[in-house]
């Protein structure tokens, strides 16, 4: 079985919705970070402050087929039009794994067979 690991960077407020969307198909564990982010557009100030606005950072490992379905799922939250952008989500080949649950393994397996 391979694997990928899935990186979505969302505004905080789009956070769950998400979450919600990898979890309904049965993604497993989400590992869930704070971040900040520079742009390519000027910043809002506000009496000189900048303000740039808080991302979370969400890191799964999925099964790859799985990992193409959730990030479907994910970009039509942070992408709802092809030209409005909130977020990003891309996937990474993943070679060497450990530690893994094994009752996540067997579940994407049989992710596996209830889609083909």
């Amino acid at each position: 079985m391979k694997f990928s690991v899935l990186v979505a960077i969302v505004p905080e407020d789009l956070e769950q919705p998400a979450i919600d969307a990898a979890r309904e198909l049965d993604s497993g564990g989400i590992t869930i970070l704070s971040g900040r982010g520079i742009g390519n557009d000027t910043k809002k100030t506000f009496f000189g402050l900048s303000y740039d606005g808080s991302q979370s950072v969400l890191i799964m490992v999925l099964e790859k087929g799985l990992s193409l379905q959730v990030l479907k799922a994910i970009q039509s939250i942070v992408m709802p039009q092809e030209t409005d952008s909130k977020g990003l989500v891309f996937t990474l080949p993943l070679e060497h794994l450990g530690g893994i649950d094994m009752s996540q393994v067997a579940k994407f397996e049989q992710h596996m067979k209830e889609t083909l």
